[in-house]
């Protein structure tokens, strides 16, 4: 017994080594490569970005601007966001209340389908609207005979930009609202309250920071879309072109500094798309902890 007093098997907590106790030029290695990767993929082009659009002066860069297909293609741009973003904030709320408020046979498979444009490449999804929509598609002698164009115009932009985006408003509510559950909504019902009601005073104030984290996300993702846009638009100057559209004509005509100007207005959007995303998802995780602590209570 004695001896066997002398040995002792450890245990896993006791085996278990905090990541601080670590020599520390791990962790200096370590964020050194983490610095050094956002410097050369992230820092890096942004500062050339800017330094490019500003290689031939202040005067010059504002001159790109004043140029009316760069003006087009900026109007445009804004235009499909205007249209995408609040169609896709409708069908996420809808979806994300659907998927997290009901049982149903299918579910899965319409979770699946939310994230299909996350899976399928852009130029895909724009393909599949020529094939539908472009003259020799399924729909394109009826939709000639009765002159309607979607395809190389602004509706197809519309519809190959709505493609993309549509997921990203649905997967930002769907886990929020899981976490959160449905006490209060059937509270708020048996005290007699309308299904309208329980949505703008109980469930909306719960999942509004989620929902500006997914629109953000979203109207993101509109304006810099090129792929499928890319497809269905045709390139026509002036008339189809979004800006990642024109920056590439641009570039190719080898106008650089005005192609880098353009540029430089997606990246401030990048930019102050990252800070809002960032404050957002900050809020909807402080949201999310001070309703587990609520449930516990």
């Amino acid at each position: 017994m004695a001896g066997a007093s002398t040995f002792s098997i450890p245990s896993r907590r006791s085996s278990a080594r905090p990541a601080a106790s670590d020599p520390w030029f791990v962790k200096w290695v370590l964020i050194g490569v983490t610095v050094s990767f956002f410097s050369l993929f992230l820092f890096l082009p942004l500062f050339v970005v800017f330094q490019e659009a500003f290689s031939k002066g202040a005067v010059a860069y504002m001159k790109a601007f004043q140029d009316s297909a760069t003006r087009h293609a900026i109007g445009l741009t804004l235009l499909v966001a205007a249209i995408a973003v609040p169609l896709n904030t409708v069908f996420g709320i809808v979806a994300a209340w659907s998927v997290t408020r009901y049982r149903f046979r299918g579910r899965s498979f319409l979770i699946t389908l939310i994230d299909l444009p996350l899976w399928v490449s852009p130029v895909i999804g724009g393909l599949i609207y020529v094939l539908v929509f472009g003259a020799q598609g399924w729909l394109g002698p009826w939709l000639q005979a009765h002159d309607i164009r979607i395809i190389f115009a602004v509706p197809g932009i519309v519809l190959a930009t709505v493609f993309v985006t549509f997921p990203f408003v649905a997967r930002g509510l769907i886990p929020l609202m899981q976490a959160q559950g449905i006490k209060e909504e059937e509270a708020a019902l048996t005290l007699g309250a309308n299904g309208w009601q329980i949505f703008f005073r109980i469930t909306l104030p719960k999942i509004k920071w989620g929902l500006l984290y997914g629109i953000i996300l979203c109207n993101a993702r509109a304006m810099g879309e090129f792929g499928a846009v890319s497809v269905v638009s045709g390139h026509i100057r002036g008339m189809t072109n979004t800006m990642p559209l024109h920056i590439e004509i641009l570039y190719n005509e080898y106008q650089f500094a005005a192609a880098f100007a353009v540029a430089s207005v997606l990246a401030l959007l990048a930019l102050v798309t990252l800070f809002l995303k960032t404050y957002s998802e900050w809020r909807a995780e402080q949201q999310l902890s001070e309703g587990s602590g609520d449930q516990n209570l």
